[in-house]
């Protein structure tokens, strides 16, 4: 098979959560087991790092890589979805898997793939093992893909665990309660093991120290060792600032395993693009009209993204909206502001809310707008109205965004 023939056969018979939802959740490590088994378990040769929460996933474990490499390390990334391109999801010091790699893994491994009824996830996650051992990378950098206690990757044993925060997201599969979610994210919770918590909540902190206890390791609480934090990075985004506290201290921690200074760090937090590629977090893609794409999408990550949103200069703004169908809209639309002229898209996957659906709840907050043919479409029609002094905001789902980088 061609690389668009494996991808096309990977998406298509057995899908992956982001595109088709509930149908290809699968709340069980057995066949992740079976897979590793089967692969002479990769990922026992590797260091890692295990990051979950439901926000700054992927941000907090680009800028970890970001300053190991800057510390002179060979670094793996593996994070989750991606934008553009699948092979966005294993890096290695910034540069993607390649596509032969891809393609042979899938073509050597797919007879047990199909008799094991694999999912997109499970077979991606031994990809990346294998991958990165294949490579002997110094550290590998996996982010969770939803939840925790019964994700793909939770088969590891890391060097630190990380969870960067909780809020309200995927509540069919993890819970519909903070304490509930809590309780699955902190399935990565393991014996021995240093476990970073970024942000914390008065329902969410007591989980986290009866996971603890029950198991044998310690907590660290990056929002109070790390309160007067001072460094900066170069994704701008104000919740990059919880993101950076986060990091710090799992920097710390593993300076046991790796020699990082001060000035690895600082010059790491500063070029985490550069060194990673990350897309997305407050990107700027254009000027006059300013234009902002980020992919916050559930309350927790929409409501900093529209404060900052307040702090910007413009005559006028313009939303360009699109959400999946499985989204708490009556969390998320009360958090946008009333004054924008928005133009509602669906994201151009299975998941997708239909525009119109998106544009009849939005009028119940007093959100007014287009319906549009496309992400594209709203895009370019916000481009047309919007003069060199107004702002444009891309938004609302990591798929909206994707369609536009």
């Amino acid at each position: 098979m061609t690389y668009q023939e494996t991808l096309d056969w990977m998406f298509v018979q057995l899908p992956m959560y982001q595109q088709k939802g509930a149908v290809a959740y699968k709340a069980d490590l057995s066949n992740t087991i079976k897979l590793i088994d089967h692969l002479n378990n990769p990922q026992l040769g590797i260091k890692t790092v295990h990051i979950a929460g439901t926000n700054g996933k992927g941000s907090t474990s680009s800028m970890i890589a970001a300053i190991l490499q800057e510390a002179g390390y060979k670094v793996g990334l593996y994070t989750s979805p991606h934008l553009k391109d699948f092979r966005e999801r294993i890096k290695i010091n910034g540069q993607e898997i390649g596509e032969s790699f891809v393609v042979d893994f899938i073509a050597k491994n797919k007879t047990f793939f199909e008799a094991n009824a694999l999912s997109f996830f499970e077979m991606t996650v031994g990809m990346c093992f294998e991958y990165f051992k294949q490579e002997k990378v110094d550290v590998a950098i996996i982010e969770v893909g939803m939840g925790g206690r019964l994700d793909s990757t939770n088969i590891i044993r890391p060097l630190v665990s990380v969870i960067t925060n909780i809020g309200k997201d995927h509540t069919a599969f993890l819970g519909n309660t903070l304490e509930a979610i809590a309780a699955e994210k902190a399935g990565i919770i393991k014996t021995g093991i240093p476990v970073v918590i970024g942000e914390y909540t008065e329902e969410t902190k007591p989980v986290f120290e009866k996971k603890a206890t029950e198991v044998g390791t310690t907590l660290y609480y990056a929002q109070d060792t790390y309160r007067d934090n001072h460094l900066q990075s170069d994704l701008k985004g104000d919740y990059q600032k919880a993101n950076i506290r986060t990091v710090r201290q799992v920097i710390e921690l593993l300076r046991d395993s790796f020699s990082i200074s001060s000035i690895q760090e600082e010059k790491g937090l500063l070029h985490v693009a550069q060194h990673t590629n990350l897309l997305g977090r407050w990107q700027v893609v254009a000027n006059r009209p300013k234009t902002i794409v980020d992919t916050a999408h559930n309350a927790h990550g929409l409501a900093i993204v529209m404060n900052q949103l307040k702090h910007e200069t413009f005559e006028q703004l313009y939303i360009v909206f699109g959400v999946v169908n499985d989204k708490d809209l009556a969390s998320v639309l009360p958090l946008l502001p009333k004054e924008a002229k928005y133009f509602f898209a669906k994201p151009n996957i299975l998941r997708g809310l239909e525009a119109e659906v998106l544009q009849t709840e939005a009028a119940k907050f007093d959100l007014h707008g287009l319906v549009c043919a496309s992400v594209l479409d709203a895009y370019a029609q916000a481009r047309a109205e919007a003069s060199s002094e107004d702002l444009i905001y891309v938004g609302g789902s990591t798929f909206v965004v994707a369609e536009i980088l």
